[in-house]
């Protein structure tokens, strides 16, 4: 694309409408008419000038002029319209202000001639940063300032076109230019696309789960926010001529920018804070690239999360790196320790540095390369390319990556909405925001109609629902407290629990760094038990186990991929043999070797006798941590922990919990320095009985649910007692029979005793009959006989025993039977 004429309208008024203006001048004499030429060719050669420090770094642009076609009636309109020419063709470009761009609380955080930090929270609620698209076009994108003319990027699906306004023009002239077209260092990120194999995960058998792919599906669709935080460094800010304001307005863009590109995949940016190193540098940025991550990430984890909260935090730097435009961590956008980037901004382009701060991004939100593997990309080179400059698109291989982080529970934090206190624009239902006065918002009409808690166009709650959103609401209603919202995944992580009364799990906590776990082996660090043998395990699968000493120090002081202690500025760094233990890992007993991000690593093997040392390459390049070095955190001596590749003394952990005296012997010390309580204890000391836990984790049991108690109190008192007596009855039956029948026979026994010892009772009992006596039988005795062929008596005797012999009978005589009457 050349350099082409201006293309400007003049208006009448400018020239007048009857020539009068043209007339004066040719009446004019020589003389004046001279000096008017000079003077015209002195401007122009000054309009001249001061292009040229524009087009400086483009190798094709135009100049054009936009036109305003339509805005609102308001100072700072709401909605906007332009008709913008590139290339011989005309776009329509409608532009809608970003109102979820910046927090209500964003903060800037400058620092004093004396290094005190300063803070304070400008007025932004007027801003002009826009986005929008382009008028039939589908699938195009714009995003604009026009603060002081129209300055952003604007996308026609393949071709991006960034717009700027012309210096010192007074007539509303841009510079247009594709971003293709803006010379820069040549963006790299170290990787050696020669050394590539095609190997990706599509090529590797894996059993088809199909719930996870229900779920993939699901993941997309969700919005996801994430709160950014930007640092300037020193040398940036005097590049700007140490003009806060110009530094702000270009950082706030870069978001907006961020923001545009970042939709498509259904996650939003949000600016929360912005840090200026107004008086020195806080860290030192010189060396490699790696080790100036190393340094900002932990300035972060110490000085800037407990400042702000942020999922991810990125440092815009002045100088280069020698071709390595930037390095981040992957799938570190939660992280406490790990969350951030770092950027190289050398020349003044903003629009084509937004690639490079996306591709950072990208790389904490779990997005790797795209050299090596087959991603389809709807234009050249899309942002995750090792190489793309300007792209703005993503392949659907970057879309994987995220789908995989969010559902291994690497995005949590990407979930919770942003605070009402932290909604930059006035409040308005449908923007997917719990803005103040609002119990939810699940966006338009059409997205709420699956939506069975929130009610469209209120943004209220349904009847009877508790909350719309969060790990901690199920059916509308609050998860009840004591219900586990995020496991614990080792022994130095610790589990949270819903707290009964809010939508969201509590903050996530672990193990205070430098608790001993592994059995006193190896320590805690950002939650995870750091020792040699899991990471090989990790890497070579559960057979594998680490290799001797002589293997880290015969590899690890070479200084080549398959052995080093990191970058620096003219390659890899070569361990001191103090160090050796905190370079590459090397392990033994090793079959084969895990993927990851579906690239498959070059495995190296060295042999040592009957010694096998395997250290393995994953090919990421320079600008992404190697998951093949020994982890910061693993224990490397006695007393000693590996720190930026260096073996050095474990109190830089800063481990000061004596659980003994904080905890009472019953819990651990958390990363906040409060006890988290064993089973059976209470925190916040541990010293009375309770159910565990700490004051953060949430409570770990349900206090509103009696159905624990009361079924304990149905087998203790009911239950348990008739199981008890049965037993008894069970195991002392022969016992009780014995008992039982004795005492039956002992009361039969009693009344025949008291009979024998009362003869008038007997005597009055025999009756005389016409000159007879007869003895007659007790009325209990008698029985009711009938005619049989058996000569035994007509009665029983109920008195007799077992076990003893019956009582004998008074014997009565028998009389001959009385004469017939005659």
């Amino acid at each position: 694309m050349k350099a082409t004429p201006e293309r400007e309208e003049r208006n009448p008024e400018e020239t007048g409408t009857d020539g009068r203006l043209l007339s004066t001048t040719m009446g004019t004499s020589l003389a004046a008419g001279a000096a008017f030429c000079l003077c015209l060719l002195l401007s122009s050669v000054a309009g001249l000038e001061g292009i040229f420090p524009q087009t400086l770094n483009l190798s094709s642009y135009e100049i054009i002029i936009p036109k305003l076609i339509r805005r609102d009636r308001q100072h700072v309109p709401l909605q906007v319209s332009y008709i913008i020419e590139a290339e011989g063709r005309e776009y329509t470009v409608h532009l809608k202000k970003n109102e979820e761009l910046l927090s209500r609380d964003f903060t800037i955080f400058t620092y004093a001639k004396d290094g005190t930090l300063i803070s304070h929270q400008p007025d932004m609620q007027k801003h002009c940063y826009y986005q929008g698209f382009v008028e039939g076009i589908p699938g195009s994108a714009a995003a604009f300032s026009i603060c002081s003319g129209l300055r952003g990027m604007l996308s026609t699906v393949k071709t991006t076109y960034g717009i700027e306004p012309l210096d010192l023009s007074a007539a509303f002239k841009h510079l247009i230019y594709r971003l293709e077209n803006v010379r820069s260092e040549s963006f790299t990120c170290g990787t050696s696309h020669t050394d590539h194999k095609t190997e990706t995960l599509g090529n590797i058998d894996h059993p088809v789960n199909t719930d996870l792919l229900r779920k993939k599906r699901d993941v997309l669709p969700q919005t996801h926010y994430v709160e950014l935080f930007l640092v300037v460094d020193k040398d940036r800010y005097d590049y700007k001529n140490k003009n806060q304001t110009a530094v702000r307005e270009e950082m706030v863009q870069l978001a907006n920018y961020l923001d545009n590109i970042y939709i498509a995949l259904n996650i939003r940016i949000v600016l929360v804070g912005l840090e200026i190193w107004t008086n020195q540098n806080q860290i030192s940025v010189d060396g490699s690239a790696g080790e100036v991550l190393g340094r900002f990430v932990q300035w972060r984890e110490k000085e800037l999360v407990s400042r702000r909260r942020h999922d991810s935090a990125q440092l815009i730097l002045k100088r280069s790196f020698g071709g390595t435009a930037g390095m981040a961590f992957v799938g570190t956008v939660c992280s406490r320790s790990h969350g951030g980037g770092i950027n190289a901004f050398t020349n003044n382009n903003l629009e084509s540095f937004a690639s490079i701060v996306a591709h950072e991004l990208g790389h904490n939100l779990g997005m790797n390369h795209d050299d090596g593997r087959s991603c389809p990309c709807a234009v050249q080179a899309c942002i995750m390319n090792s190489g793309a400059t300007g792209s703005r698109n993503f392949s659907t291989c970057s879309e994987n990556d995220f789908e995989n982080l969010i559902l291994n529970n690497g995005g949590n934090c990407l979930l919770n909405i942003p605070h009402p206190n932290e909604a930059y624009s006035p409040p308005y239902c449908g923007n997917k925001l719990v803005d103040v006065g609002e119990e939810c918002d699940c966006g338009t009409l059409k997205e709420c109609e699956k939506d069975p808690c929130c009610e469209a166009g209120t943004c209220k709650l349904k009847k009877g629902a508790q909350c719309a959103y969060g790990v901690c609401c199920k059916n509308c209603q609050f998860m009840p407290g004591g219900t586990v919202c995020r496991e614990k995944s080792n022994e130095c992580d610790l589990r949270e629990y819903c707290n009964g009364t809010s939508q969201l799990c509590q903050p996530d906590a672990y193990v205070q760094n430098g608790h001993q776990c592994k059995s006193g082996s190896a320590y805690c660090y950002n939650g995870v038990c750091q020792h040699y043998e899991g990471q090989c395990q990790k890497l070579f699968g559960t057979k594998a186990k680490v290799a001797p000493e002589i293997c880290f120090k015969d590899s690890n002081v070479k200084g080549d991929r398959f052995g080093n202690c990191g970058f620096q500025a003219n390659g890899y760094k070569k361990c001191e043999s103090r160090n050796a233990m905190c370079g590459k890992l090397q392990c033994e007993n090793v079959d084969g070797v895990n993927t990851l991000f579906g690239i498959q690593p070059i495995l190296m093997k060295i042999f040592f006798g009957s010694i096998t040392c395997s250290g393995v390459d994953f090919r990421l390049g320079s600008d992404v941590p190697d998951p093949g070095m020994v982890n910061e955190g693993t224990k490397c001596e006695e007393g000693k922990v590996c720190m930026n590749y260096q073996c050095v003394n474990a109190s830089i952990l800063q481990y000061d919990c004596n659980v003994q005296e904080k905890c009472h012997g019953h819990g651990v010390c958390n990363n906040n320095k409060n006890c988290h309580c064993d089973k059976s204890w209470a925190p916040p000391h541990c010293d009375i009985s309770g159910y565990g836990g700490s004051i953060d984790s949430g409570p770990t049991y349900n206090d509103k649910d009696t159905s624990v108690r009361d079924g304990l109190l149905v087998f203790f008192l009911l239950i348990l007692p008739l199981l008890v007596l049965g037993l008894f009855v069970f195991f002392r039956r022969n016992e009780l029979k014995r008992r039982f029948f004795r005492k039956r026979s002992q009361a039969r026994k009693t009344p025949s005793a008291v009979n024998a010892g009362k003869p008038s009772e007997s005597a009055s009992n025999n009756i005389v009959k016409d000159g007879h006596q007869a003895q007659l039988l007790p009325p209990e005795e008698v029985v009711q006989t009938h005619r049989t062929s058996s000569a035994q008596p007509a009665y029983r005797d109920y008195r007799q025993s077992p076990s003893r012999p019956p009582i004998p009978r008074p014997l009565v005589p028998q009389r001959p039977a009385p004469p017939p009457p005659v």
